[in-house]
C-alpha cells in the first residue's frame, strides 16, 4: 500500500466514504470496494432513439460502443483526448470496464446517460472510456494504482488523471447521489473538480508523489545473488497455503465469493504427481477433484445451456454471477480434461465435453475464433423493457411445471418429470435464491438449479432405474433448453482476443488428446488458422491483440490496430505447443518458436529479468509493469517460464532454459514467501529443477502401434514431458533443431518411445503398458 500521508489531501474529498457494512452486500459488491451503497437499479432500458452521438461511434470494441450515445463527450484512450487536456489544463476523467460487466450497465444507466452528470462531466473534465480487454495495459496502470491506494479494485474502475496522465484519485464504481455510506458520483465531480481550481499544485504535487512510490512498488527485478529457488520448499509452502484456505465441504478456497480459478486445481494435480503415495498427495487430488465436482453440481455451472458463469456469490456455488467468460471456458475444459485422465471418472469427461459444447455453439465465430464473453443481464420477455441480472437463465416452479407435465411411469408415487426435475435440481415453488443474495430483487421467486442429489439418492426417492433417470433429465434439460431459445439472449461480445483464443485453442487441444476427440483437435487447429490469418502480421512478425465480428460473417479490424501484449504471446505460444502435441503438425512448433524469438524481442527486461506486460516507446504509459500474481488467467510470465522450456526442448536453444531460471529468480521473493499468488509459476519450479522429460515417438504417423503408444502417452497425467513424433521426415522442423532424433530407430520395425532428458535417451520401448510405467516414475 502506498502510505497514508501521500493522499490525505486527495482523499480528504472522499472522506464520506465508508466501508463498515460491506459484507452484507457480497451478492454484488465484491468488486465495488468503495463501500456498501447499492446501485438504484442495475437494468438496462430499451431505446431506439438516439439523442445523443459522440466519438465512441467510430470505434469497434463492443463496450465502446454501449457507451456511443451518452451524453457525455467521451474519447477513445489516444492522443486526441491528451492534446484536449493539456489545451485546456483539464483533468482526464479516465472510466475503464468490459461490456459484459454487471456493475459498468448500472453506472452508465444511472450516470453517464443523466444529462447533469454529463454537463458535470464534460464542462469540467476530458471524459476517456477504455475496454479493458482491449487495452490491458492502461487497465493495469491505473487499476494498480486503485488497488494501492483503497481496499481493492474492479470494474467499472473510475480514475481521476492530471493532464499528463498521472492518478491522483481512484475508485470504481460510484452511486449517482450521495447516500449513508458513500459519496455520490456527481458530489466526488464537483468537489473534484472545484480542488483542481482552488489547489492545482497540491494536487499535481500528490500525483507526483504518487508516481514515485508506484515506481518503486512495482518493480520486480532480481536482486544481488537471487537465484530460482528450491522446488520441494515452493510447493510445499504453496500447497500449504492452499490447504489452510480450502473449503472442506464445497470445495474451492474461500468462503464467497468464489472463483474456479484453475490455476490452483492444475498446481494441485502437479502436487499429487509429485507424491502420488504421500497423505499429502492423496489431500492434494481430493481437494482438486472435489472442488471440481461441487462446481459442476453448482448453479455457477450451467445446467441447461452448458459453460460455466463467472464466478459464484455464495459458498455453495449456488448463484453465481450470470456472465460467461471465454478465458474460464478454455481453463476449465483443461482441468476436467486432466481430472478425467487422472482419475478415470467419466463424469469430468462428460463436463469437460459439456463445456466445449457450449463454446462451439454459442462463442465461435464462422471464421474460426472465439467470442469473449456473454452477458449476464437480459429482458425477461420480448416485452420487457429493463434487462435483469440472470434473467436468461433462472426459472420460476410455475414454468418447469408447464414444460414438464408428463406422469413419470413406474415411479413409486403418482409424480410427474417435474417432480422428479426439480427435487435433483433443488428447485422450490417461492424461489431458491436467499434474499441476501438478491439485493435488487431481480431474482425474487426465480430458481438458479443445483444439483441437490446424487442421481442414486434421486432414483431411490422415485423408485427409478437410474438409466431411466438419467434418461428422464435429459429430456427434461432439453426441453428447458428449447424453452429457453425463445427468451431474449443475452448480449454476446464479439470482440476476438489472441489471449483468450490461446486459452480456448489449449481447452480444445489438451481435450481432444486426453478423451482421444479428433474432432476437438480439429477445431483447435481451425482457430490457431485463424489466429495466423486474422490476428498476425506475418511482415513484423507480431500478434495483433484483436479483431472484431463485423456485419454479416465479416471479421473486422480497427482503423489502427492493437499490437499484442505480452499475455497475447505467451498464451498462443502455449496453444500452439498444445495443438502440436495433439495433432502432431510441426508448422505449430515452427510458429511458436518464431512468435517466443519475437516476444523476447518486444517484452525482455535485459537488466531487471523477466518479462515486461506492455512493450516499449508508449509515451502514455507511466508504468511497465510485470505481474505478480496469477488470478482467473495464470500471469504471462508464469505460463512463459513453462513454454520457453518446452520451446528449448523442441528446438535445442538452451539460451531459453537460461531465461526460464531468471524470471523464476526475478519472483523468488513472492515464491518463498507467498506461493499461493503464483501457483502457477509454483508448478514450473519443478519442471525448471527437474528438466522436462521429452518423450519421442518414432513411427509412421498413420501405423496403428504409433497410435497406440500415442495413446498411452495422452492417457497419463505427467505433468513435466513434452511429446514429440520422430516420422523420418529430415526435412522437417524437429530433425532440422534436433540432430539427436536422427539416431532414433523402430526396433524390430515397431514404433518405439524413447524418453529422453537433455537431448540424452533411454533404451527403446515398444509396450504401451512399459511406457506407461515409465511415464508414473
Amino acid at each position: 500500500m502506498i502510505s497514508a500521508p501521500l493522499l490525505r489531501r486527495c482523499c480528504c474529498l472522499l472522506s464520506r466514504r465508508a466501508g463498515a457494512n460491506r459484507a452484507a452486500w457480497t451478492r454484488r459488491t465484491v468488486f465495488l470496494r468503495g463501500g456498501p451503497a447499492m446501485a438504484t437499479g442495475g437494468k438496462s432500458s430499451r431505446s431506439s432513439i438516439h439523442r445523443y452521438t459522440n466519438r465512441l461511434i467510430n470505434e469497434k470494441s463492443p463496450y465502446l460502443l454501449q457507451h456511443a450515445h451518452n451524453p457525455v463527450d467521451w474519447y477513445p484512450w489516444g492522443q486526441e483526448a491528451f492534446d484536449k487536456a493539456k489545451k485546456e489544463n483539464k483533468l482526464i476523467f479516465l472510466s475503464v470496464g468490459y461490456s459484459t460487466c454487471h456493475w459498468c450497465h448500472v453506472m452508465e444507466q444511472e450516470s453517464f446517460k443523466n444529462k447533469e452528470i454529463g454537463k458535470i462531466l464534460n464542462d469540467n473534465f476530458v471524459c476517456i472510456k477504455v475496454d479493458r480487454e482491449e487495452r490491458p495495459d492502461v487497465d493495469k496502470v491505473y487499476m494498480t494504482f486503485v488497488q494501492a491506494t483503497s481496499s481493492g479494485g474492479g470494474w467499472p474502475m473510475s480514475v481521476w488523471l492530471t493532464p499528463d496522465l498521472k492518478p491522483f484519485i481512484g475508485g470504481t464504481y460510484f452511486p449517482p447521489e450521495d447516500g449513508i455510506y458513500q459519496v455520490g458520483f456527481r458530489t466526488v465531480l464537483l468537489r473534484i473538480a472545484d480542488q483542481w481550481k482552488r489547489n492545482k499544485n497540491a494536487l499535481l504535487e500528490n500525483s507526483e508523489r504518487i508516481m514515485s512510490a508506484l515506481l518503486a512498488r512495482a518493480e520486480i527485478s532480481i536482486k544481488g545473488e537471487d537465484s530460482p529457488p528450491p522446488f520441494p520448499e515452493v510447493m510445499a509452502r504453496c500447497f500449504q497455503q492452499l490447504s489452510e484456505s480450502y473449503d472442506e465441504e464445497y470445495g474451492g478456497f474461500s468462503e464467497f465469493p468464489k472463483f474456479p480459478t484453475p490455476v490452483n486445481l492444475n498446481f494441485l494435480f502437479t502436487y499429487w504427481a509429485l507424491h502420488r503415495a504421500s497423505p499429502d498427495g492423496a489431500r492434494a487430488l481430493q481437494m482438486a477433484l472435489h472442488t471440481l465436482k461441487m462446481m459442476a453440481y453448482g448453479g455457477i455451472h450451467d445446467h441447461i445451456a452448458q459453460g460455466f458463469h463467472r464466478y459464484s456469490t455464495d459458498q455453495r456455488w449456488h448463484v453465481p454471477h450470470f456472465e460467461k467468460m471465454l478465458y474460464d471456458q478454455g481453463q476449465l475444459a483443461v482441468a476436467y480434461a486432466r481430472a478425467f485422465q487422472i482419475s478415470g471418472d467419466e463424469f469430468f469427461a462428460d463436463v469437460a465435453a459439456d463445456v466445449l459444447l457450449y463454446v462451439s455453439r454459442d462463442l465461435s465465430d464462422r471464421a474460426g475464433g472465439f467470442y469473449s464473453a456473454e452477458d449476464a443481464d437480459s429482458y425477461p420477455t420480448a416485452k420487457s423493457k429493463e434487462k435483469r441480472e440472470g434473467a436468461f437463465c433462472v426459472w420460476t416452479a410455475e414454468e418447469i411445471r408447464r414444460l414438464l407435465p408428463e406422469p413419470v411411469e413406474g415411479a413409486s408415487e403418482r409424480k410427474t418429470l417435474a417432480d422428479v426435475f426439480m427435487h435433483h435440481y433443488g428447485v422450490k415453488e417461492g424461489g431458491n435464491v436467499s434474499p441476501a443474495k438478491d439485493p435488487h430483487k431481480e431474482l425474487r421467486g426465480q430458481n438458479v438449479l443445483i444439483v441437490q442429489y446424487s442421481l442414486e439418492l434421486t432414483a431411490a426417492r422415485f423408485g427409478l432405474g437410474l438409466e431411466q433417470l438419467k434418461t428422464m433429465l435429459a429430456k427434461s434439460r432439453e426441453r428447458l433448453c428449447e424453452a429457453r431459445g425463445h427468451r431474449p439472449r443475452p448480449h454476446l461480445d464479439t470482440k476476438m482476443l489472441a489471449s483468450w483464443n490461446g486459452l480456448m485453442i489449449s481447452g480444445f487441444a489438451r481435450s481432444g488428446a486426453i478423451l482421444g476427440k479428433e474432432e476437438y483437435v480439429s477445431r483447435a487447429g481451425r482457430a490457431a488458422a485463424f489466429l495466423r490469418g486474422r490476428l498476425f502480421d506475418a511482415s513484423s512478425g507480431r500478434l495483433l491483440r484483436s479483431c472484431y465480428r463485423g456485419k454479416g460473417s465479416s471479421v473486422e479490424q480497427s482503423a489502427v490496430p492493437i499490437q499484442g501484449f505480452l499475455e497475447d504471446y505467451v498464451f498462443v505460444i502455449q496453444a500452439l505447443f498444445d495443438l502440436y502435441e495433439a495433432s502432431l503438425n510441426q508448422s505449430w512448433l515452427e510458429w511458436a518458436v518464431q512468435l517466443q524469438r519475437k516476444q523476447d524481442e518486444l517484452f525482455w527486461d535485459s537488466k531487471g529479468f523477466a518479462y515486461f506486460s506492455s512493450e516499449a516507446g508508449d509515451s502514455s504509459l507511466l508504468l511497465r509493469l510485470k505481474d505478480d500474481q496469477d488470478g482467473v488467467e495464470p500471469s504471462a510470465n508464469s505460463v512463459a517460464v513453462a513454454n520457453l522450456l518446452r520451446a528449448a526442448c523442441y528446438s535445442g536453444n538452451m539460451e531459453w532454459v537460461e531465461k526460464a531460471g531468471q524470471i523464476l529468480a526475478a519472483f523468488s521473493e513472492r515464491l518463498l514467501k507467498i506461493p499461493v499468488a503464483l501457483p502457477e509459476m509454483a508448478r514450473a519450479t519443478v519442471a525448471f529443477h527437474r528438466t522436462l522429460k521429452q518423450v519421442v515417438i518414432c513411427g509412421a504417423p498413420e501405423g496403428e502401434d504409433t497410435k497406440d503408444l500415442l495413446r498411452c502417452v495422452h492417457s497419463v497425467f505427467a505433468p513435466n514431458k513434452v511429446l514429440m513424433l520422430a516420422d523420418g521426415d529430415s526435412t522437417g522442423f524437429l530433425y532440422h533443431h534436433l540432430p539427436f532424433l536422427s539416431s532414433l530407430e523402430r526396433k524390430d520395425g515397431k514404433a518405439t518411445a524413447y524418453l529422453c532428458e537433455n537431448f540424452a535417451c533411454s533404451l527403446p520401448v515398444t509396450s504401451s503398458q512399459e511406457l506407461r510405467r515409465l511415464l508414473l516414475l
